[in-house]
């Protein structure tokens, strides 16, 4: 059986549709390895997270700057 490092630069041949459509698979095969535990604290997260925009503790930034900065904190990692 081929390894997923020897199958990948021809799966990254195929159209977009078709990565994407195995893409999806693969997550949702991951998905079923479901972690109740994980699910609840994720739920808990997401709200907090929710909660403190709404109540305007913390600010948005948008897409566009924040990735500027993800940006520049990994290539100051790769130094």
């Amino acid at each position: 059986m081929a390894t997923g490092k020897e199958i990948l630069p021809q799966l990254l041949k195929l159209p977009v549709s078709e990565r994407a459509e195995l893409a999806t698979e693969l997550i949702r095969s991951l998905d079923e390895m479901e972690d109740s535990d994980a699910e609840e604290a994720w739920v808990r997260e997401i709200n907090k997270r929710v909660d403190d925009v709404m109540s305007g503790r913390v600010k948005t930034v948008p897409w566009a700057k924040a990735r500027k900065r993800i940006e520049a904190k990994l290539r100051a990692r790769r130094r």
